[in-house]
């Protein structure tokens, strides 16, 4: 057994007894809280039941590990598994000696919990089709995993103010969110080179904020020496006193960028002096033959290997049915070489299918995943799961669009929505194109759910933009707000973006007649 087995084992009983004593009130919900997350584990509200997150590294699975968690939940007779916006799956619904065993049962199967949550280094995040994507400057998926394998075999060690996210982008729409984490790696290329441009001190939630861009670009080769130099920086200068300004992008405010970048240029220089942190990788070749097809649909993603796809499948806010999950590992298993990579939108790629493969779990997942964008939207787990959830953000999102299929209106017109239960951006809310977050606020002479709008996030590097608010609208007239929104943008025959330019005002006035 290594070292890293051998401890997080070890910490299993004590844990336990710590959930025993929250599950009879010994402990209130912060005592346990600090405990609970460094394991990757959260009470649910009222406290009797619990979530468990696995770390998926960077959301690289496959069909083995895959069926590891149907197993898990079926064992644990779950309805759904969750699908996170951090390439994470989450199993909610279990008592604690549940949580207990199925964390030594994942870890039996080298599957870890540790570090999902509370104040450690977060899931490595990483562009889903990194390796297959056509406009990648490179595939960053060895990068990610290193510094995720690195985080991990520290991760019982480390002792910081909060978390710290990573990510890293294959191409310049950065799907994996680089312009707004503590530390991001965008790939790039110059004179035929493969670089990082590198991004520090982002981050959503409360008083969220665009990361600051490195002066310099960086060889992959060094990518580690950079994540340590920021660990560093957040010890020596993270608020260990005040949670709510325990973050990275706190520290720049209070420096400002440049004294900051200096500040980080001195940890890096410490770090290179006295460490030997390159890493050498081997990018995956892919031999399998290819089957081309012609084929419009919106989930599945052409490779830049010949004759082979990408198919996406987005169950509706991330929840997949435990059957349905058995259903496609069935279909999938005898299919060779594939590849499974979960997404920050909540959903999974199966990759590296021929063509024949790809229609044929196109088929099979018709009625399993959303279709139009709206569908394809994303919520974070909210009331009345969540221990700190304000409104039922995954609610929300059933109604929109149950409200929708009820007026039979199926156009393709509305970008994802991206619904979060309460300010601390779990549903990224503020890169969405159209965002909300759950507050409670008093309407007439009750108080009700509401949900802030957010207009005009986007994400991209040099392009990102957080959204700007518009006011709180009462959650039951969203789906009607959108709907509205819907039919004018199709009658006024622009997309959403060029709508928003053009129509700005009657945009507005018809946001302004469902405000409070």
């Amino acid at each position: 057994m290594n070292k890293l087995k051998e401890v997080l084992y070890g910490e299993i009983e004590s844990f336990r007894e710590t959930g025993h004593k929250f599950f009879n009130g010994e402990l209130n919900i912060m005592q346990f809280k600090h405990v609970s997350g460094g394991f990757g584990v959260y009470a649910h509200k009222g406290g009797k039941e619990f979530m468990i997150r696995l770390r998926i590294p960077s959301g690289v699975t496959n069909v083995n590990e895959m069926y590891k968690v149907y197993e898990f939940a079926e064992k644990y007779k779950l309805s759904n598994i969750h699908f996170t916006t951090r390439q994470a799956i989450q199993l909610h619904g279990l008592n604690i000696d549940e949580i207990c065993d199925l964390m030594i049962e994942a870890l039996d199967n080298d599957i870890y919990t540790r570090g999902a949550g509370g104040d450690y280094p977060r899931n490595v995040a990483i562009s889903p089709l990194s390796g297959v994507d056509s406009s990648e400057a490179f595939d960053v998926t060895p990068y990610a995993l290193a510094v995720g394998n690195y985080f991990l075999e520290r991760i019982y060690t480390y002792k910081l103010p909060r978390k710290i996210k990573v990510s890293f982008s294959n191409t310049e729409s950065d799907s994996a969110h680089c312009t707004i984490q503590d530390l991001g790696f965008a790939a790039t290329e110059k004179d035929g080179k493969e670089y990082f441009e590198l991004y520090l001190g982002g981050g959503l939630g409360q008083n969220p904020k665009k990361a600051v861009k490195y002066t310099e670009m960086i060889e992959p080769k060094e990518v580690i020496y950079y994540v340590e130099a920021l660990v560093r920086l957040f010890m020596a200068e993270g608020n260990y006193e005040n949670r709510n300004k325990a973050r990275i992008r706190y520290i720049v405010e209070r420096m400002g960028e440049e004294e900051f970048l200096e500040c980080y240029k001195k940890h890096l220089e410490e770090v290179k002096s006295n460490e030997n942190l390159e890493i050498q990788v081997n990018n995956k070749v892919y031999s399998k033959e290819g089957i081309e097809i012609d084929i419009n649909n919106k989930r599945i993603f052409k490779q830049k290997q010949k004759g082979l796809y990408s198919v996406y499948i987005h169950p509706i806010g991330g929840q997949l049915a435990v059957n349905d999950l058995k259903k496609i590992l069935d279909k999938v298993k005898n299919f060779k070489e594939i590849e499974v990579r979960l997404a920050m939108t909540e959903g999974i790629y199966f990759r590296n299918l021929n063509g024949n493969e790809a229609i044929e779990l196109l088929e099979l997942t018709e009625n399993m995943s959303a279709k139009t964008e709206l569908e394809q939207s994303v919520s974070c787990i909210g009331v009345p799961t969540c221990q700190i959830g304000i409104c039922n953000s995954q609610g929300t999102l059933k109604s929109i669009i149950n409200y929708f299929k009820e007026k039979e209106y199926c156009l393709d017109i509305l970008p994802r929505i991206y619904i979060s239960g309460c300010g601390n951006s779990c549903g990224v809310h503020q890169i969405g194109s159209i965002g909300f977050t759950g507050k409670k606020k008093r309407v007439g002479e009750k108080i009700e759910e509401c949900f802030t709008l957010f207009i005009g996030g986007e994400l991209g590097v040099g392009k990102t933009k957080l959204g700007n608010s518009y006011g709180d609208i009462p959650a039951n007239k969203i789906p009607e707000l959108l709907y509205e929104l819907s039919k004018k943008i199709e009658n006024s025959k622009l997309n959403f973006n060029k709508y928003l330019l053009d129509k700005e005002q009657e945009f507005r006035e018809i946001v302004s007649e469902y405000t409070v």
